[in-house]
């Protein structure tokens, strides 16, 4: 007599899930018991402890860039397969390493204007000073009106970046009676005429006409650091800088020395060169830096779209037809 044993179970680890969302955004039923599953809800930014939370794991559930998975780090997880990140590109994840390694690499759609919802939200706020104000009004300071908001109407938005962000940005920005110029890498004026922006002819051309300067730049080597200590010093002592693309962009150093002087008014931020960020950084003290924890791309529809389409992508991937592949 001959007797079956149960199916194998293929082991899965949810990265990052600092919300608790992987399994309130979608339907994990089509592949339940095809799988083991662990959560993980926190962040590990160093490598030897990653490679040993991870070793046994055959798929990895990635968020966005929140883990970064190198060369160095794919080779130390002999177990793994398939990684199914969320969004349509990773750049923290070195895909043709994983390809030359016979890892999968999958990604999943997206919805709504989240980013461009985050982007005038952070604006705002750092124009408006709403987090002091709020601050002032929950700790009972009994000033009822301290700082002068920033009126946008009149002032010039400069967009570092003039592609679909930088663009629908733009178009908001003419709402609000403001004047915009852009400036990026390969911008022409013909194309910046066609974004429905100023020309800028330099960046320091940029830097210094603008009231506030927003960046909405894909980050790689070539545009890591483009922004730069010189270009922050040729800010008006009353512009705002706002950044909701990546922390790498800008010389992190520079930005801090330059806000701890007070030689411009203030900042918002979404990102930063280390995520989450550390608990005794600078930008965490300063009183005139609005932060937001990189909640650009996130919100409830995204979620839904990202975990649906992660669920799908791990069936596809059981059933021997990976789908959705990052190349």
């Amino acid at each position: 007599m001959t007797t079956t044993g149960s199916p194998r179970l293929v082991s899965v680890a949810v990265l990052d899930d600092y919300q608790q969302v992987a399994f309130t955004s979608a339907d994990w039923t089509p592949i339940r018991n095809r799988i083991s599953i662990d959560v993980f809800t926190d962040t590990l930014g160093d490598e030897d402890a990653l490679a040993k939370r991870l070793h046994d794991y055959e798929i990895i559930c990635a968020m966005r860039e929140r883990t970064k998975f190198p060369a160095s780090l794919l080779d130390r997880l002999p177990n793994l397969r398939l990684i199914a990140t969320t969004g349509q590109r990773n750049l923290g994840i070195d895909t043709a390493y994983a390809k030359k390694k016979g890892i999968a690499v999958s990604g999943t759609g997206g919805a709504g204007n989240s980013t461009l919802e985050h982007i005038w939200a952070l604006i705002l706020a750092t124009a408006r000073y709403i987090v002091v104000e709020h601050n002032n009004v929950k700790t009972r300071n009994p000033q009822w009106q301290t700082i002068i908001p920033f009126g946008l109407s009149g002032k010039t938005l400069g967009i570092v970046g003039v592609g679909r962000l930088g663009t629908q940005t733009a178009k908001i920005a003419q709402a609000f009676d403001m004047k915009v110029i852009g400036w990026s890498p390969n911008l022409t004026p013909e194309r910046a005429e066609a974004a429905g922006v100023g020309f800028a002819a330099s960046k320091e051309e940029l830097f210094k006409q603008s009231d506030i300067v927003s960046l909405h730049l894909t980050l790689s080597e070539r545009t890591r650091h483009i922004i730069t200590a010189a270009d922050l010093a040729v800010m008006k002592p009353s512009a705002l800088f706002i950044n909701t693309s990546r922390g790498p962009l800008v010389d992190e150093a520079a930005l801090i020395d330059i806000l701890q002087k007070g030689q411009i008014a203030g900042a918002g931020l979404d990102v930063f060169d280390v995520e989450p960020l550390p608990m005794e950084h600078p930008f965490r003290g300063l009183s005139n830096v609005t932060v937001s924890p990189h909640l650009g791309y996130v919100s409830d529809t995204m979620y839904e779209v990202f975990w649906s389409d992660t669920v799908d992508n791990i069936a596809a991937y059981l059933d021997g037809q990976p789908k959705r592949l990052l190349q």
